[in-house]
């Protein structure tokens, strides 16, 4: 059997974004030590954890649509594309929360990340209700994390 080409590009898409992600956040760190945040800002272990079930589950709903649509399909391309783009939006909240330090630009960001979550849950039902189930804890998390951000917001401004 030989081995699919999306079996080996979305995981690689993940953990660059991750990475990337990742080395945003660690320049922000000492920052996010000095700002106030709200008593049920969970610890960096539980954030991590979560983000590393979320991505696991993304690229899980990913490789199921990239298995299930021809390629050549308006829907499949309109949901890659969606889930490029919610990558990007992924990276985009660190770099102008941990990065820059803006937090209600960051609020805004995060719920447009958010809205891109629930347009790839709503276009993928119909193909992969599994695909589409993968990604509710991803909707969840940014939920919640827009209210922390919101939060962080109200404590610092």
């Amino acid at each position: 059997m030989r081995l699919k080409l999306n079996y080996i590009i979305i995981p690689l898409f993940t953990i660059a974004l991750a990475y990337f992600g990742g080395q945003i956040t660690s320049t922000g760190m000492e920052w996010y030590k000095t700002i106030n945040l709200p008593a049920f800002t969970p610890p960096g272990y539980i954030i991590g954890a979560v983000w590393t079930f979320i991505f696991l589950c993304a690229t899980i709903s990913a490789i199921i649509i990239w298995n299930k649509l021809e390629k050549n399909n308006s829907r499949f391309i309109f949901i890659i594309i969606f889930f490029i783009i919610n990558g990007g939006l992924n990276f985009l909240w660190s770099y102008i929360f941990f990065g820059q330090h803006l937090f209600y630009p960051a609020i805004i960001e995060a719920a447009i990340l958010g809205f891109s979550v629930l347009v790839i849950i709503a276009s993928t039902w119909s193909v992969s209700r599994l695909a589409s189930i993968l990604l509710f804890p991803y909707f969840v998390w940014v939920t919640f994390a827009t209210y922390l951000t919101y939060s962080i917001w109200l404590l610092n401004k």
